[in-house]
């Protein structure tokens, strides 16, 4: 099951740390580390209907989650 209801246990510093790993990156470089920890979360959830559920939710600009 995809949890979209805030599940982060410190959503600031989550965000915080996600824009901080950016600093001195090209826009290349940016979208290069997006992609690889895209990847990574993906393997680490795994279940395949769990993806699923997250790329089409991702993909629909107009769902914004519970």
């Amino acid at each position: 099951m995809l949890i979209t209801h805030p599940n982060l246990t410190r959503p600031d510093e989550t965000y915080a740390r996600l824009i901080a790993i950016h600093d001195g990156l090209t826009e290349d470089e940016s979208h290069a580390l997006n992609a690889r920890l895209v990847l990574i979360l993906m393997n680490h959830i795994g279940d395949h209907q769990v993806l699923d559920r997250a790329v089409r939710l991702a993909r629909d600009s107009s769902h914004v989650p519970d």
